[in-house]
């Protein structure tokens, strides 16, 4: 395992913080328009007419992980404070680009005290990971080693478990059911919603796909025994990601309205194959995430949408919400195309044991903020 693991886990979380960042600011991405407004004229604008205390604490949190999380990333930067001082300017000149860029959006008005407030984000997340950094990688390295499994890119697929679990923030898209590129195309179902027959897909997409994050689960931890813990662990973790979101975004009464008979025949199917499926050898086990995953891809694509789907988007999808949706669903059209060259590039062999990693490998990791 490299000593640098803290770091390219914080370098692939800060990328996929700040392509979400992105892709929220510019969503819906339509009706770009040149309207003669200078890109900069936001800067001398007044104090804004609509405003709320939300708002602004949304804009300083949604940029106070980048802020954190870019210092990690930076901490082989020489100099003491070189890593919070860079990490705080990327932040504010993200903020700022991104507010250049919305004049051109209708829907989007670009503010000043938005880049003020996301600036500030930005800063005290830096902050944040000056004051804690020296402390968290030393933990960070003996949770690795104990825990996760010395793969040469271990941090990129706990970044995409990371990943996986704003699928089920959505109420509208079927439970795990990544992977549905018809909004992107403009497709319409291959046949009209029937509870009946639409029942068995629906099992077969949940079925497939939590097998899918199931195995992945399992490539990434160091031991069987962790494994038997760790993957209903952390699909039980996205069960109530999804109860959380529909008793918040729709109503507290709607917090288990998705524990349909499909969801549970699929989760009953998923652990029956899950629990033989973990103590296959390495190979065997990525065969068969890398089938589960494009079968759930394909499957997702040809079922019937549900008009409850529907029900639930339009009982959401208002305000800051919207963009919010869109990252969701964002996320969950690409991350099986995400994840599956993950398991094709991952090595056939398990690797060496973790349990004879020098403890010289934690001391290295303080170094950056030693200096």
């Amino acid at each position: 395992m490299k000593s640098n693991g803290p770091i390219l886990l914080a370098r692939y979380l800060a990328l996929a913080c700040l392509g979400l960042i992105v892709y929220a600011s510019l969503h819906p991405f339509t009706g770009w328009q040149v309207s003669g407004v200078s890109p900069l004229a936001f800067l001398e604008g007044g104090w804004p007419r609509y405003w709320t205390v939300f708002d602004l604490a949304v804009n300083i949190l949604v940029y106070l992980p980048l802020g954190f999380l870019l210092t990690l990333a930076l901490a082989r930067v020489p100099g003491r404070f070189s890593a919070v001082v860079l990490a705080a300017l990327i932040a504010a000149a993200t903020s700022f680009a991104l507010e250049c860029v919305q004049v051109l959006l209708p829907t989007r008005v670009p503010s000043n005290l938005d880049l003020v407030c996301n600036s500030l984000g930005g800063l005290l997340g830096a902050a944040l990971a000056h004051r804690v950094g020296p402390r968290f990688f030393p933990y960070w390295m003996a949770w690795q080693h104990r825990l996760v499994a010395p793969l040469p890119h271990a941090e990129l697929g706990l970044t995409l478990l990371g990943l996986w679990l704003l699928i089920p923030l959505s109420p509208e898209i079927l439970l795990f059911g990544a992977g549905d590129v018809r909004s992107v195309f403009d497709l319409s179902g291959a046949m009209p919603f029937s509870p009946h027959s639409s029942l068995p897909m629906e099992t077969a997409v949940i079925a497939c796909n939590t097998v899918a994050v199931g195995l992945l689960i399992r490539l990434l931890t160091a031991s069987k025994r962790l494994a038997c813990f760790s993957v209903p662990a952390l699909i039980g973790l996205g069960l109530i990601v999804r109860s959380l979101s529909a008793a918040v975004l729709i109503a507290p009464d709607q917090a288990f309205s998705w524990w349909t008979p499909a969801v549970q025949n699929g989760l009953l199917a998923a652990g029956l194959i899950l629990l033989p499926a973990m103590f296959l050898p390495v190979g065997l086990r990525l065969m068969l995430a890398a089938l589960a995953l494009m079968c759930g891809a394909v499957l997702v694509n040809i079922t019937p949408p549900n008009p409850y789907s529907a029900v639930a988007l339009a009982s959401w999808r208002q305000g800051h919400f919207l963009n919010f949706n869109g990252l969701t669903r964002l996320v969950s059209i690409l991350w099986p195309f995400l994840a599956l060259p993950f398991l094709m590039f991952t090595p056939r062999r398990p690797a060496e044991s973790p349990d004879n990693v020098s403890q010289t490998r934690t001391e290295h990791a303080l170094e950056p903020f030693e200096q």
